[in-house]
Parts: C-alpha cells; sequence; structure tokens
C-alpha cells in the first residue's frame, strides 16, 4: 500500500501566539490522520505523531510577521526516563525547553544537522533550553538513558500542527492563498513523505486535506550511539554521579 498524494495526515497543536490577530479571509484547514504500522495493522493515533506544515508559496501582506516572536515557549520535560511529549513542532527562531523533572541528573543532546547541541548534567528540577535557529528534524536523547528520545520538527513557516489522540489536524488562521504542504511521520521513509509533499491553494470557507493514510517502514529501528558516538555503557545507569541526592 503506498501513500497516496491525496491522502493527508495532521493533527494537533499549533504553536502560533494567542494574540496574533486573524488575517482577513483566513480559514481553519483541517484533516485526519490514519497511520498504518509496518505489520500491517493500523496504529492507535496516539501512538502516532505527525507533522504537518503549510510554507507559504506567494508573498501576502495578511501573512504574520511576527508570528515566532508571539509564540509561546514549547517544552519537552523530562519525567520517568521518557521526553513528554515525543514529538515538538516549532517555528524557525523558537526556544525549547527542557525541564528535568526526574530525581536524578540527565544530559540532553543531539548530533542532527536540525540542531547540534549538547546541554550537559543538569540535576532534578532544574531548566535547560535550546535556541532553534534552523528548519530541520531533530532527533534528541539522553547520553545516560538510552530508552529516552523525542523529536523536533522545525519549520520555516507560523502554518503547522501536530496530530492528537484522536489524528485529527486544524490548523487555524490560514490566509488564503498558495502553500507548498509538508508532512512528516517519524517511522515513515523520507521518499514516501515527499511523495506527499504539494501544492494547495486555500480559498476563503473552511478547507479540509480529508484523511491521509501513512505506511511505517518495514526496516527495524537502529540503536542510537551515546553522545560520544560510541554505545552507551549499561555500567553507567548505577553510577553515584547520576543520582540525585
Amino acid at each position: 500500500m503506498r501513500c497516496s498524494r491525496r491522502d493527508l495526515l495532521v493533527a494537533g497543536i499549533l504553536l502560533l501566539g494567542a494574540g496574533i490577530a486573524a488575517p482577513a479571509g483566513a480559514v481553519q484547514v483541517a484533516g485526519h490522520v490514519a497511520v498504518v504500522a509496518a505489520d500491517g495493522n493500523g496504529r492507535a493515533a496516539r501512538d502516532a505523531r505527525v507533522v504537518l506544515w503549510l510554507k507559504p508559496l506567494t508573498v501576502s501582506e495578511d501573512l504574520p510577521r511576527d508570528g515566532r516572536s508571539q509564540a509561546p515557549h514549547a517544552r519537552l520535560i523530562q519525567r520517568n526516563k521518557t521526553f513528554d511529549p515525543h514529538v515538538v513542532a516549532v517555528e524557525v527562531g523558537s526556544l525549547v525547553e527542557f525541564p528535568n523533572r526526574d530525581p536524578f541528573f540527565h544530559n540532553v543532546f543531539s548530533l542532527f544537522d536540525g540542531k547540534r547541541f549538547d546541554l550537559g548534567l543538569y540535576e532534578a528540577g532544574s531548566t535547560r533550553s535550546v535556541h532553534f535557529d534552523r528548519a530541520g528534524i531533530c532527533y534528541i536523547f539522553c547520553n545516560i538513558h538510552p530508552q529516552m528520545s523525542a523529536v523536533v520538527v522545525v519549520v520555516d513557516t507560523p502554518f503547522f500542527a501536530v496530530s492528537d489522540d484522536k489524528g485529527e489536524i486544524a490548523i487555524p488562521n490560514v490566509p488564503p492563498g498558495e502553500y507548498q504542504l509538508s508532512v512528516w511521520e517519524e517511522q515513515c521513509k523520507p521518499e514516501i513523505l515527499k511523495e506527499l509533499s504539494r501544492r494547495v491553494v486555500v480559498r476563503e470557507g473552511e478547507a479540509s486535506f480529508g484523511t491521509i493514510h501513512l505506511r511505517e517502514s518495514l526496516e527495524p529501528a537502529t540503536a542510537h550511539l551515546n553522545k560520544y558516538g560510541r554505545q552507551y555503557d549499561p555500567q553507567v545507569f548505577s553510577s553515584p554521579v547520576y543520582v540525585q541526592p
């Protein structure tokens, strides 16, 4: 089963500033997402987070100019040795906070081109942040706990969303015009996602993309390395340096 260009998936949380006025004629762009797992079974929407964004192809005076400065900070909370949420989407120029809510140290890092950084060891109750200044897919890990992973999808447009628990999408305040539609899902091959990218025209009135079906890759996920490019040391977890007094 191939992903159809007409199929479209997305739902969720738009990180636009609450105080930005809707442009004249702006509409809500809505749709639904259905993800098919590699084994052929449909995944629950809450288990698959899909990001969809609309990049304007024409310059309009109605487009927001200061959305990123008014957007709330995104947060990836470290709790129970996991990142919550697992997927975050932000606009270029946004700040993402990484609060540590576990009773021990974490070391958040990324070596991917979306944004390379290393926050170092920091203790329970503290927060560190990263300024994401370029578009890309940034895979996030902890140098202490190999089971921890998250993704920050950085887009160069204020019009984006992440699928919610029901697989619904709602991108409000999209001005009429022509856009390049792009979609991302963690387990879907890049070439399949590229096929879904297309030009769309948003007109006055409510816009709908219907439902998009994504089939995840059959290729097994490979274990990631630590920030030094080596396998994780199983002895590190019992080391007292990583335990918060």
